[in-house]
């Protein structure tokens, strides 16, 4: 039995709220139960040096957790000058992510800055940040399109994310933090709407886990990620 009493392919309740921030050209409040991640999207009119001239845009990614996102308080990254190496990988990660599913040339040479700001943490805030910076991206995309600055969304699919792992011995979907924290091993997978696999990240916590253990947690990440499409969907209006 899971710590939530959720069956092992069943995702936490999945809330993805469009246009939370009024400033913003794409937003969305991203909910995987008790984590919730604010997910911005920024639209710059020139791109970083090395695309200059190419006729190519960009889009990137910053990510950050708020002092009492956690159960302690912990010290903003800015006061300690300087981030972290996990925030480096995870906001890299996100950048790659919605790189994969956009037409950088038919975006023109224009970037978009996406901003995923954990709210609160209970476990998967980069597979939220993720799902909730995919929805983020196209509706600032959307909103260049009514703008007369972009003939079409130049993206190619819908990309998501979410985490699974062996939870005493059984493949399980969503960890919150009950259990990724004493998971025998856990993964995260970012897929696009067509199953295509953008990237997975795995670590057995414990003893090395086999082969088909590993086959058993991607087929819940299909599933799970099948189920995350439909929420942007839903919440893009696209349903």
């Amino acid at each position: 039995m899971r710590p939530s009493g959720r069956a092992p392919d069943q995702l936490r309740t999945i809330i993805l709220e469009p246009g939370f921030s009024k400033h913003a050209e794409g937003s969305c409040l991203a909910r995987f139960g008790d984590t919730h991640v604010l997910c911005t999207a920024s639209v710059e009119e020139r791109v970083p040096p090395f695309l200059r001239n190419t006729g190519k845009g960009w889009v990137t990614a910053e990510y950050g957790m708020l002092p009492r996102s956690t159960h302690s308080r912990t010290d903003r990254e800015a006061a300690k000058g300087k981030q972290s190496g996990r925030t480096h990988e995870i906001q890299r990660l996100i950048g790659r992510s919605m790189r994969a599913v956009t037409d950088l040339v038919a975006m023109g040479e224009m970037q978009v800055k996406i901003d995923c700001d954990v709210l609160q943490a209970d476990g998967g805030t980069r597979t939220a940040s993720i799902t909730g910076a995919y929805v983020a991206l196209h509706l600032a995309f959307q909103k260049l399109v009514g703008m007369g600055k972009l003939a079409a969304v130049p993206l190619v699919d819908q990309v998501a994310a979410i985490s699974c792992g062996l939870y005493e011995g059984v493949a399980v979907a969503d960890l919150d933090y009950a259990e990724d924290s004493t998971a025998q091993a856990d993964a995260n997978f970012v897929l696009t709407g067509a199953g295509g696999i953008v990237e997975v990240q795995g670590t057995a916590e414990d003893r090395p886990f086999s082969r088909d253990q590993f086959s058993a947690l991607m087929a819940l990440a299909e599933k799970g990620v099948a189920e995350l499409v439909a929420h942007q969907k839903k919440a893009l209006g696209l349903a």
